[in-house]
């Protein structure tokens, strides 16, 4: 931080912090928060004053195009006019087929989606602030919540019979998102890119899980069979699409460093590419199949259909719905993971 006509730089410095959300006309991005010993007013550094805290808009620190990585990411949040509270801990979400959305942690309730007759929620992406989320169905209405922005839903005349939504992917500004299908078919709204899909090809099992690559600038999606396809900067590191599976691969996440990947099949088997293991749960009896995993910290953090939560990493456990399972089973698990505060 350098210094200016009317305040000098930052000096003998106790701390420094930032924050992506809406603080004001000026600050609409975020702020980067710096502690100043002593003020000296101007320029030329005249006469001291007391301490104080600077504060600077965040796109002038960090490129608020790049994601911040989390379990969601916490990248910047929609501009509006209004100030938002950015939430600070870790939590996590779970949605179940009838809409239904279950908190646990500092994640916050927003309310359920409402799916029409014959639908399924099928998944559910937190805005890059926390303080929202979408969650899509099979037919591909996506319900927005919180501060979550409505950008549309799918075209279903663009779907072939027999295929239906299975995921959605927020864009780093939180300013679109992506929807795909079970054909491999990828659909953009706001400011996603399109960067190709699997449409036009036959493929030997049905994509059941996309998400964006590290930088948001491409895709991964996985088949039920360990297939794994590639768009954009997303790098392939291997899949299990050429080996005999137990039960079917149900999810992909990218790691923490976003060089390698985990895969999740539905016994709970995990197959690392690149990525550290974790543990899994492949050589116990589950009760119900996983439908879901998402990164959880330094690891992954899985769902089952009755609410069982599986935690294979360095975070809190906030607990699950095993004990009691719901009425409709559970359809995908996300997580609220943003920084907490330094003092």
């Amino acid at each position: 931080m350098i210094a200016g006509q009317a305040a000098d730089n930052c000096q003998a410095s106790d701390g420094i912090d930032a924050a992506t959300g809406n603080f004001g006309s000026t600050l609409a991005n975020g702020l980067f928060l710096c502690q100043d010993l002593k003020n000296r007013v101007g320029a030329n550094g005249a006469g001291d004053e007391d301490q104080n805290f600077k504060m600077v808009p965040l796109e002038r620190i960090v490129d608020l195009t790049a994601p911040v990585t989390t379990t969601t990411t916490a990248p910047t949040t929609p501009t509006t006019t209004s100030q938002v509270q950015v939430p600070h801990g870790s939590g996590y979400w779970m949605v179940g087929s009838d809409g239904r959305v279950y908190n646990f942690g500092e994640a916050k309730s927003y309310g359920d989606a409402t799916p029409g007759t014959g639908a399924l929620a099928v998944d559910l992406e937190p805005t890059p602030s926390g303080n929202g989320y979408w969650i899509v169905d099979n037919f591909g209405h996506a319900y927005a919540r919180g501060d979550a922005l409505s950008f549309g839903d799918v075209d279903r005349s663009l779907l072939k019979g027999g295929e239906f939504v299975t995921s959605i992917s927020s864009t780093a500004t939180g300013k679109g998102y992506w929807v795909f299908t079970t054909a491999g078919r990828v659909i953009s709204f706001g400011d996603a890119v399109w960067y190709g899909d699997m449409s036009q090809v036959k493929l030997n099992g049905p994509v059941l899980d996309s998400i964006p690559s590290a930088s948001g600038k491409g895709y991964y999606m996985v088949a039920s069979d360990g297939g794994i396809f590639t768009f954009g900067d997303a790098v392939f590191k291997g899949s299990m699409g050429d080996k005999p599976l137990n039960k079917p691969v149900q999810s992909l996440v990218p790691d923490a460093d976003g060089s390698g990947y985990w895969l999740v099949a539905s016994d709970g088997g995990i197959f690392a590419f690149d990525a550290p293991f974790r543990g899994s749960m492949g050589a116990v009896k589950l009760n119900k199949p996983m439908t879901g995993m998402v990164r959880f910290g330094n690891g992954y953090l899985m769902v089952a259909e009755d609410g069982g939560i599986f935690n294979f990493s360095d975070q809190k456990f906030f607990g699950s719905l095993g004990d009691h399972p719901p009425a409709n089973p559970i359809t995908s698990v996300a997580v609220l993971e943003v920084a907490q505060p330094t003092m």
